[in-house]
């Protein structure tokens, strides 16, 4: 469950939380005619990257050029947490990030293990993000609707908001 109280006091280390928490996001090409598509993360809270196991011969690993931008949106697990971040995308075969986040899952994927010539990895730069958490406990959001709805002027107060910048 999200924390509101984290969510003010220390979003960005909340926002990396959830990141790891999750199975998959939606990742997609900003401007692009592409639907965003699910893409697993591996987040890098250290230098704000998002790291993500592809092939080369994807639509979307072919779509990027330098300079390309990306956006990632999170929901998390219980659905009381969103998030949409931007950065810098490009496409790298690093072999210690290939190392570091490699599992029986990813290797499923790759019928020449880390070996596949057609393995490699994206890396989106993060440099801002919108988060959104809102409270999971039902008796909270019902007396915040009540209290809305016997005082018209008032808006339910039932999450956080931030906008957070990583340059």
């Amino acid at each position: 469950m999200a924390s509101i109280s984290e969510a003010r006091e220390a979003p960005v280390t909340q926002l990396w939380k959830e990141i790891g928490d999750i199975h998959a996001g939606m990742l997609g090409i900003e401007g692009s005619t592409m639907h965003m598509q699910p893409m697993a993360p591996y987040g890098d809270p250290r230098t704000n990257t998002i790291w993500f196991f592809t092939r080369t011969d994807t639509e979307l690993t072919q779509s990027i050029r330098p300079a390309t931008r990306a956006m990632f949106c999170v929901v998390g697990k219980n659905h009381d947490y969103h998030a949409c971040l931007s950065g810098a995308i490009d496409v790298r075969r690093d072999p210690a990030k290939i190392d570091e986040y490699w599992s029986s899952v990813v290797e499923a994927w790759y019928h020449d293990g880390k070996k596949d010539p057609a393995l490699t990895m994206l890396a989106l730069h993060v440099d801002s993000a919108e988060i959104w958490a809102s409270t999971g406990n039902p008796l909270t959001f019902g007396w915040e609707i009540a209290k809305a709805n016997l005082h018209p002027e008032k808006l339910p107060d039932v999450g956080i908001h931030h906008h957070l910048n990583f340059a």
